[in-house]
């Protein structure tokens, strides 16, 4: 009978000890994450694709965006984080300031560009090597399409923010900052 009890309270305490576990690490809320793509940038006669980025005011003040630029081979190539007021609309240039600055020297063509949500620091938003993920961020890019370069625009997609993905990020981000010397940190567009 006490062996019983004994695993009864062992069974108990362990399921609690991996809820809170799992409590500690559930995903952040939609409006955190958002994922795009580009094709077809720095190619001749083809025309500049553009990510716009808007602050709906759902979190109450500034905001920062959050930019990870990710080369065909999931490597970070470039990081940054722009500025967002309510209501203010920023536009950036796939080939000016998302990928221009690579941190490896090679100007990418196609990738994957990521954007999360987070508070500002001081008023001012830092390289995102730290991050608070926050929902409070909207996004679109136009998209070159292949042979012909029509242009197509798109809402950026929502995705899971997962606290490995956001362990991964700030650290890739935190080396490009280390080892970069100004190269991989990507420049802010226009607008506000």
């Amino acid at each position: 009978m006490r062996r019983t009890t004994m695993l009864v309270i062992c069974t108990l305490a362990l399921a609690l000890c991996a809820g809170s576990a799992w409590a500690a690490t559930t995903p952040p809320p939609a409006d955190t994450l958002k994922v795009d793509y580009f094709s077809n940038a720095n190619t001749a006669g083809a025309p500049d694709g553009t990510v716009r980025l808007t602050n709906p005011g759902t979190a109450g003040g500034n905001i920062c965006a959050a930019i990870f630029v990710v080369d065909p081979y999931q490597e970070l190539s470039e990081c940054g984080s722009c500025f967002l007021s309510p209501d203010g609309l920023r536009t950036l240039s796939v080939n000016t300031d998302l990928t221009s600055n690579p941190l490896t020297g090679v100007t990418l063509s196609t990738g994957t560009i990521k954007i999360v949500s987070t508070p500002t620091v001081g008023g001012v938003c830092p390289l995102p090597t730290k991050l608070a993920p926050t929902p409070a961020i909207r996004s679109w890019a136009t998209h070159i399409q292949n042979s012909n370069f029509s242009i197509t625009e798109t809402a950026s997609q929502d995705a899971t923010l997962s606290a490995a993905e956001v362990t991964r990020l700030q650290g890739e981000c935190s080396a490009i900052a280390l080892d970069g010397s100004g190269k991989g940190i990507l420049s802010c567009g226009t607008g506000d």
